[in-house]
C-alpha cells in the first residue's frame, strides 16, 4: 500500500472514530428505520421511500465498505510480501 493510500484510509478511520460520525449514523439509523410502508398512499410515495432508504443504506454501510476495502488491500500486501519475501 502506498503512503497516499494509507493516508486515505487513515482519514476515514479518524472520521469513523469521531463523535460527529457516530451522531450522524445514529440519526440516519433513526430515519432509516422510521419509514412505515403501510402509511404510504401511492406508488410514487413507495418509490420515493425506496429511493430515500437506499441512499440512507449507502451511508449506513459506508464504514463497513471502507473497512473491507482496507482489509482486502492489506491482505493483498501480506500475500505479495510472502511471495516476494
Amino acid at each position: 500500500m502506498t503512503l497516499e493510500e494509507e493516508k486515505y484510509y487513515e482519514n476515514y478511520f479518524d472520521l469513523f472514530n469521531s463523535e460527529g460520525w457516530k451522531q450522524l449514523i445514529a440519526e440516519v439509523e433513526d430515519v432509516h428505520s422510521s419509514y412505515a410502508l403501510e402509511s404510504l398512499s401511492s406508488i410514487e410515495e413507495l418509490y420515493q421511500a425506496k429511493g430515500e432508504r437506499y441512499a440512507l443504506s449507502k451511508i449506513l454501510n459506508f464504514e463497513t465498505g471502507i473497512e473491507a476495502a482496507y482489509a482486502s488491500i492489506k491482505e493483498g500486501d501480506s500475500f505479495t510480501d510472502e511471495v516476494v519475501g
